[in-house]
């Protein structure tokens, strides 16, 4: 009996792995087993710093938030503190928003939670 080779799912898993390699530098685009270690190591770091761009932007609104809070008299901590005690529910990337965008809106902010 002959023996039975699928190659049509072989060849369909192969060319998944070299269309995500479509444009890398020489072999890595062109060569099965060295675009797999590519295509690999490329989707771990996607994996990776997905979640990394949340922790920097988070710390990017933080700065801006103690930067227009300082402006205004106060430290971040005691803002976010206040916003809390007095149960504002505006989150961090709003903050950051209002204070980069609407400096106004967020001084008005800044002066009902000193009260």
């Amino acid at each position: 009996m002959p023996r039975s080779v699928n190659s049509v799912a072989s060849r369909k898993r192969r060319k998944k792995i070299l269309k995500l390699a479509k444009g890398f530098f020489g072999a890595r685009g062109k060569v099965y087993t060295v675009a797999k270690n590519t295509v690999e190591k490329g989707l771990k770091y996607a994996y990776r710093d997905r979640k990394a761009k949340k922790r920097a932007f988070r710390r990017l609104w933080i700065a801006r938030i103690n930067a227009a809070a300082r402006m205004n008299g106060i430290s971040y901590s005691r803002l976010i503190h206040q916003l809390s005690e007095k149960d504002v529910q505006l989150n961090r990337k709003v903050l950051a928003d209002l204070a980069m965008n609407h400096p106004e809106t967020f001084k008005a902010v800044v002066e009902s939670v000193k009260k």
